[in-house]
């Protein structure tokens, strides 16, 4: 069953889109810093300590980047919906790569969830020294990392078919849906270096261009949410 493609349908859908769009990037960033405000800034013992004595924060922050997941689940689904009319079988491929996005992502935080129960037994001296609580966890946190750079890459795909399909319409500016192109594939860079460079700090100025680009698209669909014209460009036109 393909969903509707009228005008009012699309529109609803896009403006679904740009509130998730604004609501992504601060909820992961949120659920990262209260996770990281759990874990404190001293070595693995403080840490653990830190964590024993408040692991609902360090959950609840954990919860906060799994709603991503969730929410980007609806994402895809409204993009598709919006921009189907334009190519079905590239939105059809935008979406899938988007939805296992989500579901890679998922899994890497689910992985994380069992990072407290290692802080909490190295600091009630359970079973673990402090050495192979550090060991387990780092190993974790290389896990969710790993996680994390690889949903990046399926994003990347994602986001620029998405983005390369709304350049055909207009649904954005010609110049906001090339930024997010560019964005996208920038993103596709950034996991790599997550991958190959971990620890490398230079890697992160590569979020900032979809940072924006996924802002401004979020306010553009809320506020105007609909094509400039009534019929969005053709193929032949883009």
């Amino acid at each position: 069953m393909t969903p509707p493609t009228d005008e009012p349908t699309r529109l609803r859908y896009a403006r679904m889109a740009g509130g998730v769009y604004l609501l992504l990037i601060p909820l992961y960033m949120g659920g990262l810093m209260i996770a990281n405000h759990a874990i404190g800034d001293g070595d693995f013992a403080e840490a653990a300590r830190s964590v024993a004595a408040q692991p609902a924060l360090y959950r609840f922050g954990l919860l906060l980047q799994l709603l991503c997941s969730v929410f980007t689940v609806v994402l895809a689904f409204a993009l598709y919906v919006v921009l189907r009319p334009v190519d079905a079988l590239l939105a059809q491929q935008a979406m899938i790569w988007r939805l296992a996005e989500a579901a890679v992502g998922a899994t890497a935080t689910v992985i994380a969830f069992g990072r407290p129960a290692l802080y909490v037994a190295a600091a009630e001296a359970a079973s673990l020294t402090a050495e192979q609580g550090a060991a387990v966890s780092a190993m974790a946190r290389a896990m969710h990392l790993g996680g994390f750079a690889a949903g990046i890459l399926f994003f990347s795909v994602g986001s620029t078919l998405f983005f390369t399909l709304f350049r055909r319409t207009d649904w954005l500016p010609r110049w906001l849906s090339a930024l997010g192109v560019f964005a996208s594939v920038l993103t596709a860079f950034v996991a790599i270096g997550l991958l190959v460079w971990p620890q490398a700090s230079f890697v992160e100025i590569g979020w900032l261009p979809i940072f924006v680009a996924e802002i401004l698209t979020g306010l553009w669909l809320l506020a105007k949410g609909r094509p400039s014209q009534t019929q969005s460009r053709s193929r032949s036109d883009a």
